[in-house]
Parts: C-alpha cells; structure tokens; sequence
C-alpha cells in the first residue's frame, strides 16, 4: 500500500503541523495560491527538501514565516503570544520587561502610515509605556553583548585553534535549526554564543533585576521582534540560562515572543495612537547600544559589528572610520557576499549569506570545493532580519523596495552615532566590570553561551532529498 499524507494539495501548499510552535495555517482560509508552497521550497529551500513518508507524515520546518509574509488571504500567520502579555499586564504582582530588536523600530511605521525605512525608535518606546509596560529595554544592547563574546570566540578559533573554522553566526533561530536538521555536519562550527535577545533576556533577569532590586520570579521578559522563530528559539530548553544562575527551574529567560506585526495589533487593540504618543527613551543599565548593535538588523550587520570589535581586539587600536565602520564589501542584497578583512598582519576571509536557498547551495559549494573562510554570517530570511517573517506584510511588487527601505534606516542611524562599536558602549563596559567579567570568561560563557543538538534524525531515512527527488514535489521526477 503506498504512503498517504493526511496533509492535503501539498503542490500547492505547504504543510504545518498543528502543533507548530509559531505558525498557524488556517485551511479555510487558503485558496491554494501556492504562494506559500514557494516561499518554503524555493526561497528557503525546506520543502521539498524532505519526504513526508520518510518523516512519519511530520512537516520539516525552521519556524522562519516567509510563508506567513506572502500569504494574501491571511491563511498563514503567526501563532500569537498577545494574550499573554496582555494578562501580565494587568497582573499587579508582575514586573513587565519589553525588550525590542533594531529592526522593528524601521518597519513598526508601516503599520501607521510612515513610509518604510522610517525611524521611529522613540516612538516605538513611548508607544510601550503607553501599553503598560515598567521597563523598556534595548535588544541592541544585547546585540553588543553578541558581538563581545562572537569576536572573542572567532578570534581564539582562528588563533588558538580553540574550534573549528569557519565559525558561523547563531542569531537567526532558523539559520540554527536549518543546520541542526539538514547540515549537522557544521554543528562544531555554530558559534556558542546565544543570540542578542536571549542574551538581552539572560542579562535583564540577574543583572538588571539585582541593580533595579527586582524580584527576578515577578519579571515577565517580552521580547518584541520581526522574527517568528524566536517563538521556537525562546522555548528551547537551553535557554534558562537565568534559572541556573538563580537555581530556579521555574525561570525562563524570555516569557513571550512577539512579532512586528503582534506589537502593531496591540497598539490598535488599546486604541493607542502612535502618532501623536509621548515619545520616550529605553531604561538605564541594559538599554543603551552602539552602531554596532543597531546594524544587526540588516543582512551583513552581524559581520560589519564583529569586524569593529575584532579590530580593536587583535590590534588594540580604534578602528579607522574606513573601512570597517562602513564595510561595503558586506552590504547590500546580494545572496551572497564575500571579503577579506585585513586587521593588523592578519586578514580573515569572511563571507555572509542569506536566504535558505543561497545558504544550501553555498554550503554545498563549499563541501565540495573546500573554500575556506574564518567566519560566516548566516540569515534564514531575505534581506536579514529586516526581512523577517513577522514583519509588517507587504505586497510582493514593493517587497524587493521595501527591504531595500529598511536596511537604509538602519545604516543612516548608525552613520549619526557618536558610538560605533559594541566595545565602545558604556553600559557594556559596566556590565563586564560589574558581572560578567571578561568575554568567554567564566560567567560569559555560563550566561551568554549555549549549545545545539543534532535533528538530521527528524527527516527519518531520506536525508538527501531534492525537489527532483521528492514525491510531493511539482519538480518530482519519476523513475523511468
């Protein structure tokens, strides 16, 4: 008897499991357009790419939400966390910390009318006090943290051979679940360091509680964000990073994950007007950020940001304004791009990629030509995180203009601020003066470190399956 998928019209259409932890496919809803069906197999490269019979009828998927962003007859959204937040809002016994990540605040405007690229970060705060919220918090700080412990570590890999090289980047959940699942080969080279937001929501509940004198059990973490597969990354059981340093398992380091688009639907359900809201600025001791963490929203920001502080590492001097605080080399849209960085007497060969179909295939090419490089960025989503699947929807004739929109926000501000580089920020030099020591120090590696598993076992025997290959597949080619 051949295999039978319970899931239905699967060439034109992409399967999600009901228990997906952040997508929802409404089925009523659905027209079969196959829009969504083409944002996974070819954009991403996910479907298609596995075989439903070989995975006991159980959809692959890496969370990303691209099939949420093209759907036009919202058949395919994310699965909110709102009504949660919302409850500990008016809960008088909880302290609700919203962190926000650099790429909302370029993209919450479209929501309002502004124009996309438009930056709105003080907007997007005050629009958070309004809601309720006691603390606002900057995911950017986070990101410097980021960048503190990825350029120490990719300096010892390629030094002191600590790891294996290349070192990739580990920010994007979906990049991460994308490797564990189909190239675990590279999980050595994933570096350990957690991404900005667990390392935000790491710092926010023992750092920040013990300065502000929080008790750390009433602190609700919310992390606002373009990214539903935070959704999947802030439920996976390593990040408790703040229930080990207060040994307690209750804790977990961010409570709920909310989407670009589930923030702007807040604004509206409260009847809070963000255009004329008073405008404010983020809470003390984790809330400022240099250049650097601005910049991660975009495609090749990671690697810009590290190369800043890589700079000043290795050489002990101040990066010169060109090229590393404007490194072109790294910008830009194209799927994939490439440089030599020259630091001192050495030159790291760095790449940066995004996109899941432009990451399978440079991966690919790399096996079999054995390039080599030091450090990769990797991002799932088109354009970076600016690109995210939790974005505000745009139609697709505009979508290529938009990003483009977006990723100008975000470097225009960074060109104007005084700080450019993590190493630079004050409230990271008090926070390792403070509390966590050094970069891979004993209690940087406990907090801000993490590790991955091996999920190749989730596509069952068929681990090499192409489009060609796929039975479900419309590019299926049947043996003769």
């Amino acid at each position: 008897m051949s295999f039978q998928s319970h899931f239905e019209h699967i060439d034109r259409r992409v399967p999600v499991a009901e228990d997906n932890i952040a997508i929802i496919h409404d089925l009523d809803k659905c027209k079969n357009c196959t829009l969504c069906r083409r944002a996974c197999a070819d954009t991403m490269s996910v479907l298609d790419y596995y075989d439903l019979e070989s995975t006991g009828d159980k959809p692959i998927c890496i969370h990303c939400g691209q099939c949420t962003s093209v759907c036009p007859f919202g058949a395919m959204y994310e699965r909110s966390e709102l009504d949660g937040v919302k409850a500990a809002i008016a809960d008088p016994d909880k302290v609700v910390v919203v962190q926000t990540a650099p790429a909302v605040r370029v993209a919450i405007g479209e929501e309002f009318g502004y124009e996309p690229g438009t930056w709105l970060e003080n907007q997007m705060v005050g629009a958070l006090r309004a809601l309720g919220v006691d603390y606002v918090v900057d995911t950017n700080f986070g990101a410097d943290l980021t960048v503190m412990e990825e350029a120490a570590e990719v300096i010892a890999r390629v030094t002191e051979g600590r790891a294996p090289t290349p070192q990739f980047t580990t920010c994007c959940p979906s990049w991460v679940k994308f490797c564990e699942t189909y190239f675990p080969e590279f999980i050595p080279n994933l570096s350990s360091t957690r991404s900005c937001i667990a390392m935000e929501s790491a710092a926010t509940k023992t750092y920040f509680a013990k300065k502000m004198d929080i008790d750390v059990k009433k602190i609700v973490m919310v992390s606002v964000n373009p990214c539903t597969a935070k959704k999947f990354e802030v439920h996976r059981p390593e990040q408790n990073k703040a229930a080990q340093y207060w040994n307690d398992d209750s804790l977990r380091d961010t409570d709920f994950s909310l989407t670009t688009r589930e923030f702007a639907q807040w604004i509206r359900d409260e009847g809070v007007d963000f255009k004329t809201v008073e405008e404010s600025q983020f809470d003390k001791y984790v809330g400022q950020a240099s250049g650097a963490g601005v910049i991660f929203g975009n495609t090749g920001g990671v690697m810009e940001a590290s190369m800043r502080t890589a700079y000043k590492y290795i050489t002990g001097k101040e990066p010169s304004p060109e090229p590393l605080t404007h490194l072109t080399d790294v910008r830009g849209l194209d799927g994939v791009k490439k440089a030599d960085v020259q630091i001192g007497d050495k030159t790291l060969h760095v790449a940066v990629v995004h996109g899941g179909k432009n990451i399978r295939t440079f991966l690919n090419h790399m096996k079999e030509t054995g390039e080599k490089f030091d450090f990769i960025e990797m991002m799932a989503c088109p354009g970076g995180c600016i690109g995210g699947g939790g974005q505000p929807l745009v139609k697709l004739p505009m979508a290529q203009k938009t990003r483009e929109a977006r990723i100008a926000g975000i470097y225009s501000h960074d060109d104007v601020m005084r700080l450019r580089s993590s190493y630079e920020n004050p409230e990271i030099k008090e926070i390792y003066e403070e509390f966590l020591g050094e970069p891979l120090g004993e209690m940087s590696e406990s907090l801000l470190h993490t590790s991955f598993v091996d999920r190749s076992a989730d596509l069952g025997a068929r681990k090499d399956v192409t489009p060609e290959t796929c039975p479900t597949s419309p590019k299926f080619k049947k043996p003769e």
